[in-house]
């Protein structure tokens, strides 16, 4: 897989390329950082979430895409706080990815653990990698 020619958030919308811009069709507020890489035994989407609880998590597989929303709410926070600095984001969130080709996501599986979302998502049946041997034709 050339992953140089493959982008994972690259079709997020239907208004992408119209203008140049990607327009968010959600009320979304902040994406979380996520990395997407290939292991032999399948891909792997990892989501960075700290801060959140399972249940306000939602994933929903269509096709070759994943859509990952969920709310992080700003408990933190007291009423009279003035801030100096401020990179945490909270509210709603949703991030759409879409996977190459090869991959079946409706046998994908999802670990929330310590603040990271893991999705393992093993190739399709019949996909998998396989090491052809040479023969050679004997001469007679």
């Amino acid at each position: 897989m050339d992953f140089n020619q493959w982008n994972p958030k690259g079709r997020r919308n239907e208004f992408e390329g119209i203008s140049g811009t990607m327009t968010s069709m959600s009320e979304s507020s902040w994406s979380p950082n996520t990395d997407v890489y290939e292991l032999d035994d399948g891909l792997i989407i990892r989501v960075e979430l700290s801060g959140m609880r399972r249940e306000d998590l939602r994933l929903k597989a269509e096709g070759n895409m994943l859509k990952i929303s969920g709310m992080r709410p700003d408990e933190q926070k007291p009423s009279q706080s003035k801030f100096l600095l401020m990179e945490i984001s909270f509210g709603p969130f949703e991030t759409t990815i879409e996977l190459p080709s090869g991959y079946d996501l409706q046998e994908a599986k999802a670990l929330y653990q310590n603040g990271f979302l893991t999705v393992e998502v093993p190739p399709e049946a019949g996909i998998k990698p396989k090491n052809i041997e040479i023969d050679s034709l004997a001469e007679g």
